[in-house]
Order: structure tokens, then C-alpha cells, then sequence
């Protein structure tokens, strides 16, 4: 038998899938036993945030996925520059947009 199909795995990407979410905020808890990733979308004058997406995933496997961001995002910093952090920010500003006017 070939070595080569034995490590492949087949993975299905359902069109409604593919579209994505979007995604301005992340909040990550855990447990002993998961690490949980709520993917949040905040939008202008909204006064809530709605929860898009929920990962779930062992500690070991969140390990992984961190490894392999990090260096995705290594590799997208040497094809297109370094990403700019907003020093101190740690989430978007809750008033994000054009400022509200008053009368």
C-alpha cells in the first residue's frame, strides 16, 4: 500500500463554510480540558457585539494552531511588510467610526 494515502486525510469545504464570518474581536477562555475562541463582531453605534463563530479545541491542538499562525503570519510579514499594532489597544474602541452628533 502507498505511504502517501495512508497520511491524507479528505476534508469537505461547504460553500455556506467557505464564505467565512467576520471578525473584529476575539475572546479566548479555557478549562483543564479546552480552550474556547469566541469570534465577535462589533459594529459601529451597535451597542452589542454578536458572537459569529465558537471554536473549540483541546490544549494541545490550540498549541498547534498558535504555532501555525505564527508563522503564517511570519510569512505574510515577509511578503507584504510588518503588521501594525495599536500600541495598548487591546480591543477596538467601542465607539469605533464617525463620531455621534449631538443637538
Amino acid at each position: 500500500m502507498d505511504n502517501k494515502n495512508e497520511n491524507q486525510v479528505n476534508i469537505e469545504l461547504t460553500e455556506d463554510i467557505a464564505l467565512g464570518v467576520y471578525s473584529n474581536l476575539a475572546i479566548i477562555t479555557h478549562s483543564p480540558a479546552e480552550i474556547i475562541s469566541d469570534f465577535v463582531q462589533l459594529m459601529p453605534g451597535m451597542p452589542k457585539g454578536k458572537v459569529r463563530s465558537r471554536v473549540i479545541m483541546t490544549p494541545q491542538n490550540a498549541k498547534r494552531f498558535m504555532h501555525a499562525l505564527m508563522e503564517n503570519i511570519q510569512k505574510y510579514e515577509q511578503s507584504f511588510g510588518t503588521i501594525q499594532e495599536n500600541e495598548g489597544q487591546t480591543m477596538p474602541p467601542m465607539n469605533f467610526g464617525p463620531p455621534t452628533t449631538q443637538a
